[in-house]
């Protein structure tokens, strides 16, 4: 598991601080599972994009209501194999799948909170790590991270998001609002695959 000192310093935040964080890596993802339902015709990539929806709402709509065990449902028709597709998409795509998972799972036992946040970001990371090392034969490790642009790339995107999250003081819907439009309206992945 890629570690950076991040995670370290998101365990200090609060819960909606938490969810925005990892619905933000979840957003950054869904590039890399689009790609491969258009190139596969696996599934319907708007069905991760209706559940990754849901969790904005739930971070920027007081009211809105939702049934996170039934999203987790839906979700699992939506996992690919490894074992079913001989193209290297499947990873990133089951990688993604894993995140907002996670992240559901999050949100239904709040115990798991901490942990998961930590979990994204090094899955996020490893996605990019895992690429490096189809890509170079080189493997990516705690020790020898900081040489790789990509990966360091991918931290510097981390503390870009948490930066943004640790300067508010409370429950800022704007700044929920405004980190989603940026990372839609240039939907680039952790792994550089451009919608």
């Amino acid at each position: 598991m890629l570690k950076n000192p991040v995670q370290l310093r998101l365990e200090k935040l609060e819960p909606w601080q938490h969810l925005t964080f990892m619905v933000s890596l979840c957003e950054r993802m869904y590039p890399n599972f689009a790609l491969f339902c258009e190139e596969t015709e696996f599934a319907e990539a708007q069905k991760y994009r209706i559940i990754l929806d849901s969790i904005w709402e739930i971070l920027t709509v007081k009211s809105a209501k939702i049934n996170f065990e039934n999203q987790l449902e839906k979700l699992e028709d939506l996992v690919p194999s490894a074992d079913d597709f001989d193209i290297y998409a499947v990873n990133p795509a089951i990688d993604a799948c894993v995140a907002l998972a996670d992240l559901l799972h999050a949100m239904l036992d709040r115990d798991l909170m901490l942990e998961t946040v930590t979990k994204l970001s090094s899955l996020s990371a490893e996605t990019v790590a895992d690429l490096v090392f189809a890509q170079t034969g080189v493997e990516i490790t705690n020790e020898n991270q900081k040489e790789n642009e990509a990966v360091c790339e991918e931290w510097d995107v981390q503390w870009a998001i948490f930066r943004a999250l640790k300067e508010a003081e409370r429950r800022d819907i704007e700044l929920i609002k405004s980190l989603r439009e940026e990372l839609r309206d240039e939907p680039v992945s952790n792994i550089g695959i451009a919608l």
